[in-house]
């Protein structure tokens, strides 16, 4: 997933707001892009609050169901908001946002859940206590504050 400039970046958060983010790009790429959009083109708004609302309402829309082990996951939601703020704090030149989101999405981040596997056991990480609310790492700490 490349963005070609801030309004096509604009309309992929846009279309997660409005909960007609198409499935296909609901991917590991999607939330990524989705929530730095978020934090670089809405910055008043309060992307811990909003997320697991934004997420739970798309998921919805494509007939996932957000349970005890599907649908949305606050851990990893909290995870990547955190994570995705210290990548986009790193930027030492002002560039677009969508320039920033390609660049988030070409880093390490896009990994995805092996990023995490250094800080969680995947027994704790995949919990239901997990899924529901923010469960803090049992292998390592996190080398950044998580909010939410």
């Amino acid at each position: 997933m490349i963005f070609a400039d801030d309004a096509a970046l604009a309309e992929h958060v846009q279309a997660l707001l409005e909960a007609r983010l198409p499935k296909p790009r609901w991917t590991h790429a999607g939330h990524l892009a989705a929530t730095a959009g978020l934090l670089l083109l809405h910055p008043g708004l309060d992307a811990a609050q909003a997320l697991p609302g934004l997420i739970r309402r798309l998921n919805d829309s494509h007939g996932v169901p957000n349970s005890d082990t599907r649908g949305y996951h606050a851990t990893i939601t909290l995870y990547f908001l955190a994570a995705i703020r210290a990548e986009l704090a790193e930027a030492v030149a002002p560039q677009p946002a969508h320039a920033r989101v390609n660049t988030l999405l070409a880093g390490p981040l896009a990994a995805g859940k092996a990023v995490m596997a250094p800080h969680w056991s995947e027994a704790r990480l995949f919990s239901v206590a997990a899924r529901r609310g923010w469960v803090p790492p049992d292998r390592a700490p996190l080398p950044y504050a998580i909010s939410g």
